[in-house]
């Protein structure tokens, strides 16, 4: 090998070592963000303003205690503002200041913006899976009164966002209406 040869290879690997050492953990998160988030947004739409208030409540079933249930509108401002708790706390961001508690801001009340609302928290999980490469995932960040690793909150933010997809689509049924990725997944 000549010195020109030996020092390509030697930048070579040196490049690839670092970019490996920075490998984005974005794509091996996007693809379940991204059928959460189409899977709720598409849900939110598909209830009519006039039945946001719902809760299973409402329905009377003998034996059942719904008592204090959130409303269906309820159920995307909670997890509208964990997502952004959660996502923000992997940034670094400051989140709103009319954010006083996990069901969000008491202004926000329409169907159009709640889901505007809902769409900004989505906008803000976007943010933070950028930024997490395999250097930082376990970087730990505050989080409710204790330190938690940033691939820790990916994972529960993800997870608490299907857990409530799923409360919304059972809603939805009990509205009689079906819920749109239950009809596109046929």
């Amino acid at each position: 090998m000549t010195i020109k040869e030996i020092i390509i290879f030697s930048f070579c690997c040196i490049l690839t070592t670092t970019c490996w050492g920075q490998q984005s953990l974005s794509p091996a998160i996007e693809r379940l963000f991204n059928k959460i988030e189409k899977d709720i947004l598409t849900t939110a739409e598909a209830m009519p303003e006039s039945r946001y208030n719902f809760t299973p409540e409402k329905l009377d079933i003998k034996d059942s205690d719904f008592k204090g249930a959130r409303t269906f509108a309820g159920q995307i401002m909670h997890l509208a503002t964990d997502n952004i708790l959660i996502w923000s706390a992997i940034t670094g961001d400051s989140v709103r200041a009319d954010i006083e508690d996990v069901n969000g801001p008491k202004s926000i009340k329409t169907k159009k913006d709640i889901i505007e609302y809902l769409k900004f928290s989505f906008m803000t999980g976007r943010k933070a899976i950028s930024t997490l490469t395999s250097q930082n995932a376990m970087d730990m960040v505050d989080f409710r009164w204790r330190k938690l690793p940033k691939l820790d909150l990916a994972f529960y933010a993800l997870t608490h966002a299907n857990e409530h997809y799923g409360q919304m689509a059972i809603y939805l049924r009990m509205c009689g209406i079906i819920p749109p990725p239950t009809i596109n997944d046929k």
